[in-house]
């Protein structure tokens, strides 16, 4: 990767944080951290999907080697280091659980001086950081490539692109960038590309990565519910 490229990790956190707030919206975002790491992985070829078992595909690392992303060399040393392989949903779901996960990310995106660090008190008692947006220009180029990619009919669509568009689809974040009108028509197109139908196999990997992300967040409350019901009794 070139030194000045983000990662989907970094690009997903851009349209998910408030500019000038720098607060974090979406309920999802964390499981998008998840998917948009594993889909990263893939795409750096740093991991692989075993295909052979029809029912039960597993990852496994396909190069040892350490990436130029803090965060994406603990996750492969994760996967290097457990006792037994499991699926992409598994270790995406994992990924999500990292302690402060996006407050990691924001980090980076601070030392690359997109974002600044600051605290906010909340009723005079707690206080919680959020990260501002100074340059607003890594994010109007990821807003106008995911805006080429959608409101196009172009068949040839950048690999990174396609999975950070399945990946913004994924955990609900292309409505508040685009509204809700503007993407109705685009329905089709959206279905196209989170499909995978725009691109080849090597990428399919990934933009399953962002469905298997979305899935995860689907079952999310269900979980949380439960256990707030077991909790309770």
């Amino acid at each position: 990767m070139h030194p000045d490229q983000l990662h989907l990790h970094e690009e997903l956190l851009l349209l998910a944080l408030h500019d000038t707030k720098g607060t974090l919206g979406g309920a999802h975002t964390s499981i998008g951290l998840g998917g948009a790491i594993a889909a990263e992985l893939l795409l750096q070829e740093r991991i692989r999907i075993d295909e052979s078992r029809r029912w039960r595909k597993l990852v496994e690392v396909r190069d040892i080697r350490r990436t130029d992303d803090f965060i994406l060399n603990e996750c492969l040393k994760r996967i290097r280091s457990a006792n037994r392989r499991a699926s992409i949903q598994t270790w995406i779901t994992r990924f999500s659980s990292m302690r402060k996960l996006h407050h990691r990310v924001a980090e980076q995106l601070c030392a690359r001086r997109i974002l600044q660090a600051d605290e906010q008190e909340i009723l005079l008692i707690f206080k919680r950081r959020v990260f501002p947006e100074i340059d607003p220009g890594p994010e109007r180029e990821i807003i106008e490539r995911l805006r080429a990619a959608i409101f196009s009919d172009d068949r040839e669509v950048e690999p990174r692109t396609v999975v950070l568009t399945a990946l913004a689809h994924a955990v609900g974040l292309l409505n508040p960038t685009f509204g809700r009108g503007e993407l109705r028509p685009r329905k089709q197109r959206l279905k196209s590309l989170v499909k995978g139908d725009v691109i080849g196999r090597a990428t399919a990997n990934a933009v399953e990565a962002a469905q298997a992300a979305v899935a995860a967040a689907a079952v999310m409350p269900a979980i949380i519910a439960s256990s707030t019901s077991s909790n309770s009794s």
